[in-house]
């Protein structure tokens, strides 16, 4: 998986609420607003190798 050149410092832990996943991320996501943040990023599992993902 390529990066993007921006997004977030090396050690940056990733732990949102079930609260914030679904006010922030979730409704954006089903009703197809952009979302801007790097943290989340979607992978095709089925066409990656196990070793491809960062």
């Amino acid at each position: 998986m390529a990066s993007s050149g921006g997004g977030v410092p090396p050690g940056f832990r990733f732990h949102p609420t079930d609260e914030e996943l679904l006010h922030y991320y979730l409704r954006k996501k089903v009703s197809f607003q952009k979302f801007d943040m790097e943290v989340i990023r979607e992978v095709d599992l089925n066409k990656m190798e196990p070793w491809e993902l960062q």
